[in-house]
């Protein structure tokens, strides 16, 4: 997410940790999470944000090998 200049504060975190958490509930692997305006491509299992990408800059975006996908 530095990468992309993704901040993130507390309570952000703390529902994306939810979504995942909940995902792995379910039996999920690998998930996209929607977060206000952004997407997060998320391994499940660890717990590991893949890939972070911001509305503006996901247009066109596509996500493969995705099991799940959850509004958080």
């Amino acid at each position: 997410m530095e990468r992309r200049n993704i901040d993130l504060g507390p309570q952000d975190l703390s529902r994306l940790q939810g979504a995942i958490d909940a995902l792995a509930r379910r039996g999920a692997q690998h998930s996209v999470v929607m977060l206000d305006q952004r997407a997060f491509v998320v391994n499940v299992p660890s717990g590991t944000v893949v890939t972070a990408v911001e509305a503006g800059a996901g247009k066109g975006s596509v996500f493969t090998n995705v099991d799940s996908v959850v509004i958080a």
